[in-house]
C-alpha cells in the first residue's frame, strides 16, 4: 500500500483524476458508457507518464527545497522503483490508446498531448514558451475523442482547450514560484511573477469562457 500510495502521489493524483474525468465526459458525449471507460483508462495511463516523468526529473530540485510531500523525497518509493514503472507505462499507454476506442488517429492526437507534457518537464518548463505544451495538450484531449468518431474538432474545442490549458499552467506554477525562481527555472510565469501570473490566469479563463459562449 505504501508503494501504491507513492506511485499515485508521484502521478499528481488530483490533476490526473480531473483530466481523466474530463476525458470520460467527452467520451460519454461522443461514444457511450462502455468505450468511455476504456478511453478514460487510456487517458489515465498517459497522465501517469507525465506525472511520473515530472517527479523523476524534479527530484534534485525537490530535495534541494525539502519538498517532503513529494513521494520520492518522503521515501514512499525509490527512484529506481519509479523508473521501472515508467519504463513499463510508456509503451503500455501507447498500446492502450492507439488500439483502444480512440483508434490510431485519435490515440495519436492524445499521445501528442502526452508528448507535450513530457516535453514541458524536460525543456519548456525553463522556456518563455512554457504555456505552449499546456495549450496543445489541453486542446488535444477533447479533440482526440472527437477525431476518434471521424469528427473534425470544432473551433471552440481547440481554442477553449488551449486557453484553459494555459490558465492551468499559470495557476499550477504559483505554489512553487519563489522556489522555482531561486532554482533558475524561467518559464513565462516565473518571469512575470505572481501578481501578473494571477492576472494572466484570470484573463485566460475569462477568454476561455467567452469562447465557449460565443464560438460554440
Amino acid at each position: 500500500m505504501k508503494k501504491l500510495k507513492g506511485l499515485l502521489k508521484a502521478a499528481h493524483f488530483a490533476p490526473t483524476l480531473i483530466v481523466t474525468a474530463i476525458s470520460f465526459a467527452f467520451a460519454m458525449h461522443y461514444w457511450w458508457e462502455g468505450p468511455a471507460f476504456v478511453i478514460a483508462f487510456g487517458v489515465f495511463t498517459g497522465q501517469l507518464v507525465v506525472g511520473w516523468s515530472n517527479d523523476l526529473y524534479d527530484l534534485a530540485d525537490d530535495l534541494k527545497h525539502q519538498r517532503s510531500k513529494k513521494p520520492l523525497v518522503a521515501g514512499l518509493i525509490t527512484k529506481q522503483y519509479l523508473q521501472k514503472w515508467l519504463r513499463f507505462m510508456v509503451p503500455f499507454s501507447f498500446v492502450a490508446n492507439l488500439l483502444g476506442p480512440l483508434g490510431i488517429k485519435g490515440g495519436s492526437v492524445y499521445m501528442l498531448g502526452i508528448a507535450c507534457g513530457v516535453a514541458y518537464n524536460f525543456y519548456f518548463k525553463f522556456s518563455i514558451l512554457s504555456p505552449l505544451p499546456y495549450a496543445i495538450a489541453f486542446a488535444a484531449l477533447p479533440s482526440s475523442v472527437a477525431i476518434s468518431k471521424d469528427i473534425n474538432p470544432p473551433m471552440w474545442m481547440l481554442l477553449g482547450g488551449a486557453l484553459f490549458g494555459m490558465a492551468a499552467h499559470f495557476i499550477n506554477v504559483l505554489k512553487d514560484m519563489d522556489q522555482d525562481q531561486a532554482s533558475g527555472i524561467k518559464g513565462l510565469p516565473q518571469r512575470l511573477g505572481k501578481v501578473k501570473s494571477i492576472v494572466a490566469a484570470i484573463l485566460l479563463i475569462l477568454l476561455g469562457i467567452a469562447v465557449l459562449i460565443f464560438v460554440s
